[in-house]
């Protein structure tokens, strides 16, 4: 299974509504449709700031990645921070999952990122085992904390 990997475009949008659905089943996660309709437009708005790339198959969109630059107070360039992969579990397994990575990997290179890094659950095992072949864990610890 050969993936292109390429610029998220407004055609895709039933199969991204498709697997951003899953994607979200999969966290056991519900949003509000205003927010996957923001959320889309906000991937489309090129002023905005959030991109993604989608891996497209036999004309199927089956994977998708969404990221964006984040400033640090260590380095010069932004780094890049993938928010969201996520693969059709029709597809898994034939390295679309890595495939983005690295494509996303070539967008950081091109603003001179020095780190590209994400986030998964820790009982995300799948994941872990692909992250695992193509990242370092860090030994750094996430807090988060909400403000509402």
């Amino acid at each position: 299974m050969q993936a292109i990997i390429r610029p998220l475009k407004s055609s895709d949008r039933e199969t991204w509504d498709d697997l951003w659905r899953g994607y979200l089943r999969f966290y056991k996660t519900e949003i509000l449709q205003e927010q996957t309709e923001l959320t889309w437009s906000r991937l489309l708005d090129k002023d905005f700031g959030m991109q993604a790339l989608a891996a497209e198959v036999d004309g199927i969109v089956v994977g998708l990645a969404h990221y964006s630059f984040t400033i640090s107070s260590w380095s010069v360039n932004p780094d890049l921070y993938l928010e969201d992969l996520f693969v059709s579990p029709a597809a898994r397994g034939a390295g679309i999952g890595k495939a983005l990575i690295v494509a996303i990997e070539a967008q950081a290179r091109l603003i001179g990122s020095k780190k590209v890094w994400w986030q998964t659950h820790k009982d995300n095992q799948t994941a872990r085992h692909l992250y695992n072949s193509v990242a370092e864990l860090s030994e750094f610890v996430i807090y988060s904390r909400n403000v509402n």
